[in-house]
């Protein structure tokens, strides 16, 4: 404490040392720069220290400047009229060259339009309502922030948590509601909204700002934005946590300029127990050491708008000494001599304009923005930062950083404190506590009692209903409802007259089998769909004896299978005959019949019934494959084909819509839907053409009677009913023709409902698990859909070519690979025999033909002409040898039959040698 006492006497010492040191000299002027605050605050008297003290530190870097700025101070007394009153007692009497302030943006006003006529530049660091533009009134400065810079942060928070309303609570004046269509756009952008606004006059006493309190207790909405100056905030705030809307699942978050009082300002300790848990956006500056206040020893304070007045003071100085020329403190009150306007005794500002570019063009570093001051469009640019804080018992904490280009970042180390000193995360809303329940509109039908049934007001059921309880139980908090039939439609079960109820908030939700379409989307919200979408043609069925179409074999396989399948058995015949053609009888033969046994043997594998027997055991391992194909091919077939005979005996009357147009047939609908339209407006029938029912039996009665016996063609309806129509009836009728997309069926909500998130995700989880089944047993049983219900089934049940090309592509790599294994043996084994063949040829048309007569031949002719030519060659070494042998003169025996008794001599390698190279010369 004395260390800080110290050092303002020591600040304050040094200034007036340095007044009184600094060498006066003839060229240094002063100019009158006026001040207007509110002296009798804490915040007038705080910037009143930091203008000083910018003064002095400018003078202290620059001390041979020819100009010294004096700040002639004038209280504003707190109010708007003294406000104007010291301005124009500066500029009419002091006739000062530029005026800091004021400091409230209530009494800026009347200041700036007297700056305006005196030329005086109003150079304010406090004012910063979007009311006043500095581009719309060019005297008018702004050093500080403006507020509008907030909103994408502010937004941001809203966004981060998940809140999709939030209620706005504002200072009711013009300045303080100019901040309302920034926030608008900015909750809007991130698919929030501002669901109520309140406005609470400065002046409000406790028991006025008690009953707005109330009423928004009794709201939805438990997040809430306040944006307001002391002394209002902390009345307020004061009244929030005596009617309990300071406790857990409460959400409070308050603007920039309070954010910076209460973080810098002595007054936060005194109330710090009305403000626990309330988070803010904070303006992001660097902290300096150089700028420190002492207040009686209490506190330190490093104030946001203290620098700013800081900054400000220097930007003064600066422009000052750049406009020096002349006599600075200067009024021309001829100007305005013969204006009948009791201010014209102003005078204009000689200096004024000058002044006011100069300050506009001032740049240095700054101390609040931590970085260039420098004016745009007569304000500051919008910061790249701003700082989020929680307040705390003990002061307040940062939580992270808004950033104009990262967006929003949360330390995740640093848990939140929320109102009623809670950890965990407000949801933002809840069913208010006064009593009352949720009202959920029931719609009265007809029939088709399975999905709602309100016929008894004591005790409503039916399959939506049931959904509507489950998603409801499985909410992570309680909700109180009670239903009500709707019986304000002159047509029970109109829907369109339900959802007007809901519109108009005269029901709080409304549940039934209502359908998401697009019409009733633009005035009411509905949750996610819990059922299936579109809407059918539903029609009898005739029942012929037999199969009228006689080409039916051919409808379970797709063309591209057909085609698929008719190549595969040509390459399978092919690859056997390849292999086989050369070594096995069964396959040779000339052209014609050896093409033959390719075809017949590759489709009598068909049926197993394959005659041929087959030598290799290449041939072998094709055929196995194969068989393994045609296995799967035909079992498949004779299923699709034995489903397709059995729906063909059901055929529809008729498939397309356009017959029931052009015939004039009559269709029908359900009483109160939106299929009327559909029918009209999409599919071009006549009114006349349309027959509206209720329930089920009267479907059935309508359909059987047929359009030409006061009944109808064909009725139009959602799935789910046409569904439930055919549960018992799937021999009668079925379901045909296109499907026209809708959304399915839908809780319905008012416009911004914060119940429909949270009641969508319900739906979700219901739909996903095992609750959603029991609830379908139970109102349709267990087969509860009929298994004919398309006249495209014959599309359905076709086998494509993707479902088999994997079996294809195995026998075929099979084929190809045994083929190529083959013929690289055959070239090894003929090679030399195929060389000296394709040398005796001369054109390439002889070479390949010698080449396929070789690959054609059978290869036992082959092996017997290899053996002959053996023979004959050992037959000419045996000669050769004989002869050798002849010419020995060893004395032979005679036998008696007088021819030469010996034995030959054994063949040597040397004698071996000599008989090949006879035997070479020989040929």
């Amino acid at each position: 404490m004395r260390r800080l006492s110290f050092f303002l006497f020591y600040t304050l010492a040094s200034y007036c040392f340095f007044l009184v040191a600094s060498p006066v000299t003839g060229d240094k002027r002063d100019v009158d720069i006026g001040v207007v605050l509110d002296m009798g605050s804490i915040m007038g008297k705080t910037i009143k220290q930091y203008l000083d003290i910018g003064i002095a530190d400018f003078y202290k870097v620059h001390p041979n400047l020819n100009t010294r700025v004096v700040l002639r101070v004038k209280d504003s007394g707190n109010d708007s009229v003294g406000a104007a009153s010291a301005a124009l007692y500066l500029m009419k009497n002091l006739e000062v060259q530029a005026i800091l302030g004021p400091q409230k943006p209530s009494q800026a006003s009347f200041v700036i339009d007297l700056g305006t006529k005196a030329h005086v530049p109003i150079v304010s660091f406090t004012v910063n309502t979007p009311n006043f533009s500095p581009t719309k009134t060019p005297y008018f400065i702004r050093t500080g922030s403006n507020d509008k810079f907030q909103v994408d942060a502010l937004a941001a928070i809203v966004e981060n948590f998940g809140w999709k309303s939030v209620s706005l609570i504002a200072e009711d004046t013009e300045y303080k509601t100019g901040l309302i269509p920034y926030l608008d756009d900015a909750f809007q952008s991130v698919d929030a909204r501002i669901g109520s606004r309140s406005m609470i006059s400065p002046s409000a006493d406790g028991i006025e700002i008690t009953n707005e309190l109330y009423k928004l207790k009794t709201m939805q909405t438990r997040v809430f934005v306040v944006h307001m100056l002391p002394p209002l905030s902390y009345r307020f705030f004061k009244k929030v946590r005596s009617v309990g809307m300071m406790t857990e699942g409460y959400v409070w978050i308050i603007t920039e300029a309070l954010s910076d009082l209460l973080t810098t300002t002595i007054e936060y300790p005194s109330n710090s127990k009305n403000f626990i848990g309330v988070l803010g956006v904070k303006t992001h500056v660097n902290t300096s050491e150089d700028i420190r206040f002492n207040k009686k020893g209490k506190y330190q304070l490093n104030d946001v708008d203290g620098l700013r007045a800081y900054d400000t003071a220097q930007a003064i100085a600066a422009a000052v000494e750049t406009v020096r020329g002349g006599n600075l403190n200067q009024f021309d009150h001829r100007l305005n001599s013969s204006n009948t306007d009791p201010f014209s005794t102003l005078g204009l500002s000689k200096n004024g304009p000058r002044l006011r570019e100069a300050i506009l063009a001032t740049k240095f570093e700054s101390m609040a923005a931590g970085g260039t001051f420098h004016l745009k469009d007569g304000e500051l640019p919008p910061p790249t930062r701003f700082e989020i804080i929680n307040l705390l018992p003990d002061g307040w904490k940062k939580l992270g950083f808004w950033d104009k280009e990262d967006g929003l970042k949360l330390n995740a180390s640093h848990d939140i404190i929320w109102p009623g000193d809670s950890k965990k995360q407000p949801k933002g809303w809840q069913i208010p506590t006064d009593g009352k329940f949720l009202r959920v509109g029931i719609p009265v039908k007809g029939g088709f009692f399975e999905f709602v049934d309100a016929t008894n007001p004591q005790h409503m059921t039916g399959y939506c209903i049931d959904i509507f309880e489950a998603a409801i139980k499985s909410l992570p908090y309680s909700v109180q409802y009670e239903y009500t039939a709707d019986n304000s439609s002159q047509t029970p079960g109109s829907y369109d007259d339900l959802v007007e109820q809901v519109k108009k908030k005269r029901f709080d939700a409304a549940v039934g089998d209502v359908t998401i379409i697009a019409k009733r989307s633009k005035t009411i919200d509905f949750t996610l769909p819990f059922t299936e979408s579109g809407v059918s043609m539903l029609v009898p069925v005739k029942k012929d004896g037999g199969i009228a179409n006689g080409w039916i074999f051919l409808k379970p396989l797709s063309k591209g299978l057909w085609l698929g399948t008719l190549a595969f058995f040509f390459l399978t015949g092919f690859t056997v005959w390849f292999i086989e053609h050369r070594m096995n009888t069964d396959f040779r033969g000339n052209r014609v019949q050896q093409m033959g046994t390719i075809f017949y043997f590759a489709f009598s594998t068909m049926v197993f019934a394959h005659k041929e027997n087959v030598v290799s055991n290449f041939s072998k391992f094709v055929i196995i494959i194969w068989m393994f194909v045609v296995l799967i091919l035909t079992s498949s077939y004779t299923a699709s084909l034995t489903s397709m005979l059995t729906v063909e005996q059901l055929k529809p009357t008729l498939t397309d819509v356009r017959e029931l147009v052009k015939n004039n047939d009559s269709v029908g609908y359900q009483d109160g839907s939106f299929v009327r339209e559909l029918l009209i407006d999409q599919l071009k029938f006549k009114k006349t053409q349309l027959r509206a029912y209720k329930t089920s039996d009267e479907y059935f009665q309508a359909l059987t009677n047929g359009s030409r016996n006061g009944g109808v063609s064909a009725i139009f309806d959602e799935i789910p009913y046409i569904r439930m129509f055919l549960k018992d009836r799937c021999k009668e009728f079925t379901m045909v023709g296109k499907t026209y997309k809708t959304d399915g069926f839908g809780f319905m909500f008012p416009k911004h409902s914060p119940l429909v998130s949270d009641i969508s995700n319900a739906v979700l989880n219901v739909t996903q698990g095992e609750e959603m089944k029991r609830i379908e047993r139970k109102w349709f049983g267990e087969n509860s859909w009929c298994p004919v219900e398309s006249s495209s089934i014959y599309d359905s049940n076709k086998l494509q070519f993707e479902s088999f090309w994997g079996l294809f592509l195995i026998t075929g790599l099979v084929s190809l690979l045994s083929m190529i294994s083959f013929f690289s043996k055959f070239l090894y084994v003929n090679s030399e025999h195929l060389k000296t063949s394709i040398a005796a040829e001369k054109s390439l048309w002889g070479k390949v033909s010698t080449s396929m007569k070789r690959f054609d031949d059978k290869e036992e002719e082959e092996e017997e002409g290899s053996s002959r030519q053996m023979f004959m060659n050992h037959q000419m070494l045996q000669n050769m040898s004989a002869v050798d042998t002849s010419r020995d003169d060893t004395p032979q025996s005679a036998t008696p039959s007088g021819y030469a008794s010996h034995s030959p001599p054994p063949i040597t390698s040397e004698r071996f040698f000599h008989s090949s190279i006879e035997l070479i010369r020989f040929k």
